[in-house]
């Protein structure tokens, strides 16, 4: 076991490196947000929970994984590179005008479920995925990522509630609560309540996880087919995480290292690798 975990911890910074030097080659992309789910993303694509085929990316019985925080397309292109549903040439144009990367998920590529870009839909969409492969009487599994700031949309709600009244016990949501939108703090209580107080009002089994243990990654996905209801796992993380400097800081949203910032970083990462 704790030799699956180290190489888990040694993806994750390998990950964390190429995302920053893409970033830095291209000039335009989002760190914190991306290095706050890496953890999260490692454990799901290396450690067996998603049931994929890099070589057939739209095997019917594949599990779903739905995107909301698609500005962290990076990870998600590295680690798909490094499983091979996609050559690695096609990120040398990464954000490029015509590039089949952007720097949203796009459905035309291998492994992307919906294109992202437009916040508040992820769950609604994984949740008529889930009642599908019911009414289908299909096994897989669907997966949801999204971010503790997208969870003020309207339309979350809306999609949580359904997914209760459907007893959709194969639908399993991930919140990334790296406690930072864009330009604001996020508050564990905003006087709407707790998210995970909020989640079991609308009929779903809420668990709390620190979203940078891969021991506590794994076992939340334990036992899933004992599951009654929905599951959302709300995983506690620290945006910019692996890079002391970028770590809790709003500012690394979207902002672009200097180049003495990207050689501090990079040998930062470098000592997990």
């Amino acid at each position: 076991m704790q030799n699956k975990i180290n190489f888990l911890k040694m993806k994750a910074n390998w990950v964390r490196k190429q995302v920053l030097e893409s970033i830095m080659l291209a000039g335009k992309g989002h760190l914190g947000g991306t290095f706050s789910c890496i953890d999260i993303l490692v454990g799901l694509y290396y450690a067996g929970i998603l049931r994929v085929d890099p070589q057939h990316p739209r095997w019917e019985d594949r599990d779903r994984f739905v995107v909301g925080k698609g500005h962290a397309c990076l990870a998600f292109y590295h680690i798909w590179i490094d499983l091979g549903f996609l050559d690695a040439s096609e990120l040398e144009n990464f954000a490029k005008n015509k590039s089949k990367l952007g720097g949203q998920l796009n459905i035309s590529t291998p492994g992307v479920e919906y294109n992202s870009g437009s916040l508040g839909h992820a769950v609604g969409i994984a949740a008529g995925m889930a009642l599908a492969a019911k009414m289908n009487a299909k096994k897989y599994k669907t997966i949801f990522l999204i971010g503790d700031g997208e969870s003020a949309e309207g339309s979350i709600w809306e999609s949580a509630m359904f997914a209760s009244k459907h007893k959709l016990n194969n639908l399993i949501g991930i919140i990334d609560r790296n406690r930072l939108s864009v330009t604001d703090v996020i508050e564990e209580d905003d006087g709407s309540g707790r998210l995970d107080c909020k989640f079991e009002a609308c009929g779903w089994k809420a668990i709390n996880i620190d979203g940078h243990c891969f021991p506590q990654i794994l076992s939340a996905f334990d036992h899933l087919e004992q599951l009654q209801q929905p599951l959302i796992i709300i995983a506690d993380t620290v945006k910019g995480k692996g890079v002391s400097f970028m770590e809790n800081g709003i500012k690394w949203h979207h902002s672009i290292p200097s180049r003495e910032e990207f050689e501090l970083a990079k040998r930062e990462l470098e000592r997990e690798i």
